[in-house]
């Protein structure tokens, strides 16, 4: 693998979601370039922008799931043979966390076997000599979910991870679990104001482990305000949800600001609402 930076230049931002951002990147490019192919990495700074390009001369990408590449849940190969695992949800990070620090991510690519371009892009700040003035103690309540604690029970990593960002970027404090006795322990020690599950968990599913959970004490957490996340959009499946104990069902894929505006309501946050 090939790295160049041409002009380095200062760049402030979330050092561990960058990482995250162009370790996914890199990954796929490594991923689906055969043995004895060439990655190449560029960093170079166009006027107050900070350009960074991922190249490869590996599998390349079709020209159709160019659009829609970043999007969750899509896959360039959806079949139930494909050979490499994941749920498509790496890129749609990727998308989030450059659109937070205010930048744009491409992909390009001649079509299949000729090669993949990704290109990110983020606004640099200039460099002050004096000392940055500090930030007002009340900027963290700008965030709709600061200050509160989370817990999310979801069997799929991608999907864990998904939820974490998503929920940590708008302020949150989150807690993941990968079935429902991890969950349970959690909810004991954690202590959530919010609980989001998914139903389809292994051996145990959402609907039994919001049932275990409305058993407990108040002191336990079993008043703890749930949310249902299923791939599953009938009124049905929405009416098991609460007589369950749920208070929201969300479908799947989950839209950002929607799952936000969610959390918000079941745990009372002012100007939100249920619906």
């Amino acid at each position: 693998m090939d790295v160049e930076a041409v002009d380095p230049c200062p760049f402030y931002g979330d050092a561990g979601r960058l990482q995250q951002v162009f370790w996914n990147i890199l990954s796929n490019a490594i991923k689906f370039t055969p043995k004895g192919g060439r990655v190449a990495a560029r960093l170079v700074r166009v006027g107050s922008q900070v350009e960074i390009m991922v190249t490869d001369n590996g599998r390349g990408i079709r020209r159709d799931f160019l659009p829609v590449m970043f999007q969750r849940f899509r896959q360039a190969d959806s079949s139930t043979t494909r050979t490499e695992g994941g749920l498509g949800i790496g890129l749609a990070i990727v998308g989030h966390l450059v659109q937070l620090h205010g930048g744009t991510v491409t992909a390009q690519s001649a079509g299949e076997g000729q090669g993949a371009v990704f290109t990110v892009v983020l606004p640099m700040r200039v460099l002050c000599a004096e000392e940055p003035r500090s930030a007002p103690a009340d900027a963290a309540l700008t965030k709709p979910l600061a200050g509160l604690r989370i817990l999310v029970c979801e069997d799929d990593a991608d999907s864990r991870a998904l939820l974490h960002e998503l929920l940590s970027s708008e302020g949150a404090t989150v807690r993941l679990a990968a079935a429902a006795d991890e969950a349970m322990d959690h909810l004991r020690e954690f202590r959530p104001d919010v609980f989001v599950s998914d139903i389809g968990l292994p051996v145990v599913d959402g609907y039994t482990l919001i049932r275990q959970i409305r058993q407990l004490s108040g002191e336990q957490g079993g008043w703890t305000p749930a949310i249902a996340l299923t791939a599953y959009a009938g009124a049905e499946d929405a009416r098991r949800a609460f007589e369950a104990g749920f208070q929201s069902h969300m479908t799947k894929p989950v839209d950002p600001s929607e799952l936000a505006a969610r959390v918000a309501a079941v745990a009372r946050r002012p100007g939100a609402a249920l619906s």
